[in-house]
């Protein structure tokens, strides 16, 4: 939309950033309401555990309400047209890592979205990024699994270890 944006505008209120906004102020209601029906937390304490959810959902509610009003207004810079064939190999990829994380552990399934999301961008051919990817996954699982002791998926190539 152009720097001339308004409810009056051309082009009218910018319904994919109204739909955003919208999704910003839900997010914030959700987490203020799942902090206020949180218990275990000591009334008495002025800054809690409670304190800091609180002030993400009043935030992101803020972010929401400028989103709005800039929607409206058309304020919005024009947006280049969306391809689908990159956004679907990185959405591909991601559902291939949350299906297979357990069955193949946490470095072949990262492995696997890394190539998905360099295809996506347009990089390498997969013949390379999948092992690239895999080699740079297992690294942050040794640093996270091995290191911090946290736990992260373990598959066949982390069980060699």
């Amino acid at each position: 939309m152009s720097g001339e944006g308004g409810v009056g505008s051309l082009h009218g209120p910018d319904r994919a950033a109204l739909v955003i906004a919208a999704a910003l102020a839900l997010a914030a209601i959700a987490i203020a309401v799942s902090t206020m029906r949180a218990g275990g937390v000591a009334a008495y304490a002025p800054v809690g555990p409670k304190t800091f959810p609180y002030i993400v959902a009043a935030g992101l509610f803020g972010l929401s309400i400028w989103t709005a009003v800039e929607a409206w207004r058309g304020d919005f810079p024009e947006r280049e047209a969306q391809r689908l064939p990159p956004m679907a190999w990185i959405l591909g990829g991601l559902i291939v890592q949350m299906l297979t994380m357990k069955t193949l552990g946490f470095s072949i399934a990262t492995g696997v979205l890394f190539a998905a999301t360099a295809k996506g961008f347009g990089r390498g051919p997969l013949w390379m990024t999948v092992p690239v990817g895999i080699a740079v996954a297992f690294v942050v699982w040794l640093i996270f699994a091995k290191g911090l002791q946290l736990s992260l998926p373990a598959g066949p190539l982390e069980r060699l270890f």
